[in-house]
This record gives C-alpha cells, structure tokens and sequence, in this order.
C-alpha cells in the first residue's frame, strides 16, 4: 500500500505488503539491511543509510514517531515531521523502499505488550526518562520482527540505545546484527540531532560545552589522568558553569555495562547529557585501551 503522495523511493505502510517486498528480495538472496528512524533525517541518519547500501543488498528504511517513548511533557507533538523532505534524502542515499507505518498499525486496539531491558534501562537516561526504554525497546522489537533484515544500523550518539538493543536482541534470540555508526557532528563539533532545530542561536552555542567536556575527558585520559572522579568532576563544571544548560550528567562508565567507574579500563565510554533551555541533548565518546595505559 504506497502512499497517496508523489515519492522518489517505493513506500509501504502496511506490515504485509513490507513483508511481502522484503521476502520477494529473500527469494533472490539477496542481504537485507535495516534503518529504523523517526524521521527528521540528517546527515546522521543519512550515514546509516549508506552504510547499509554499502553493506546489504536490499535497504529498508522506517519513518516513524513513536509515541510510547515520549514522557507526559516531552516533545511528540512538535518533533519535526517532514516526511517529503526524509523521502528524498532516503532516495538520495540508497534506500530501496521506505516503511511509514502509522500509530494504529504498530499500536492496534488493544495492544499491552511491552518489551523492558531491565538493568540497561534504569540508569543515566533511565533515571531522567523513565518510561523512555520500555518505549524503544517495544517499538524497536516490533520493526524488527516485521522486516526481520540481516542487519540493522543505529547511530553512536544514542550509546544506550544502541546498548540496549543489541541486549534485547541477545535475550531474546531475535536474528538480526545490531550494526552501531559513528557519530556525525556539525562542523562545529555539535553531534547532529532532530532536536537540534530547536535551539536558538545562543543555545546552539552553549550546547557546544557537551563536546568540549567530551573532548577535555579524552585529553585527560590520554595525558595519563587516572582519577575519573576527578574527571567527571571537570566535566560537569564545564558544563554546569556554561550558560543556559542544565546539567543532567557527566559520567564514565564500562563500555558493555553502562556502570559507573572510577579507574580507567580497557573499554569505557564518557556520557553527558543536559538541557539547553528547553532542548534536550546527549553525547559521547568512547575512551581507547590505548587511553587507559
């Protein structure tokens, strides 16, 4: 079922008729790759695309605003919708058919099946957006199971998504690679977001101070600090003294556990989050083995 208006990429929005296409592709053996989005695409979102192009045979790309992760006073009802704009950008990168589900299809009456990631799910964002994961994880784990591709590509700057995700996909014996691409920034340093579009001039510039407390933990690190308390600590000034942010955290922690450490390990990543005015933003940056020596 294509929708009524003029697309430069094949779109479904029935869970059938995108079964149908990807199986016909299966038939042919050919390698099905998957990038699940909520549209507002940027150049974040356009890297996962041509990584899957690169990848897989067969790109199927999702476009869908899931209410079930947003909180009572978050942003559903303004996020940026411009789903002519996504379709020319997945045309553009390589996507062979673009899947537009709406909320009646992927929440039919009736529906009270969720999917929770427990211990992932409790910290950092967990504890400021508490009913966030559950929402990812069900609707994630629906996309999954209705295109069942190969692969499926997630984007670096959401680190405990992607975390979470790959963990649900272990737990629960669901048959995809869970593929995570680097952050894509701005050339100002900014990692690219949806949400950016909502910050004003002088936010835009006070939410830089989430990647220079990034950059100023992997210097440290490098220079040989071994204090990550201490580090945290001048990570959160930076961005506590920055005006009009809010700090929510500045943090390190184990690459695969998402807890806190205080001494440097082999694998372990810096998280900040914080409010800019009413906008808000998340980054990271892995810290090397070669940071830990």
């Amino acid at each position: 079922m294509s929708e009524p208006f003029s697309s430069p990429v094949e779109t479904v929005s029935e869970i059938p008729a995108l079964r149908k296409l990807v199986d016909a592709q299966r038939k042919q053996n050919a390698s099905i790759g998957f990038v699940p989005t909520m549209g507002a695409l940027h150049a974040g979102h356009v890297s996962l695309i041509e990584a899957a192009r690169r990848d897989c045979d067969f790109v199927v790309v999702s476009i869908f605003v899931n209410p079930t992760q947003f909180g009572p006073s978050e942003d559903f009802e303004k996020y940026p919708r411009v789903v002519e704009q996504d379709l020319a950008q997945c045309h553009k990168a390589g996507a062979d058919l673009v899947w537009l589900p709406t909320t009646e299809i992927m929440y039919p009456e009736n529906f009270s099946t969720c999917v929770t990631v427990k211990t992932l799910s409790q910290v950092l964002e967990g504890k400021t957006r508490p009913d966030h994961f559950e929402g990812v994880t069900t609707v994630v784990t629906k996309l999954l199971l209705s295109c069942l591709p190969d692969v499926a590509y997630f984007g670096a700057k959401d680190y405990q998504q992607q975390a979470i995700v790959r963990r649900m996909c272990l737990d629960l014996n669901i048959p995809v690679e869970i593929k995570t691409c680097p952050i894509i920034r701005d050339t100002d340093g900014l990692a690219l977001s949806s949400r950016n579009a909502y910050l004003s001039e002088s936010e835009r510039e006070s939410a830089l101070s989430l990647s220079r407390a990034l950059i100023l933990a992997e210097e440290l690190v490098n220079a040989g600090e071994t204090d990550l308390n201490q580090l945290k600590a001048e990570m959160q000034q930076l961005i506590s003294s920055t005006p009009l942010l809010k700090l929510d955290y500045a943090t390190i922690v184990d690459a695969d556990t998402l807890e806190e450490i205080s001494t440097p390990q082999p694998a372990m990543v810096a998280l900040v989050a914080a409010y800019a005015g009413a906008t808000r933003l998340i980054d990271n940056c892995p810290l090397s083995v070669d940071s830990a020596q």
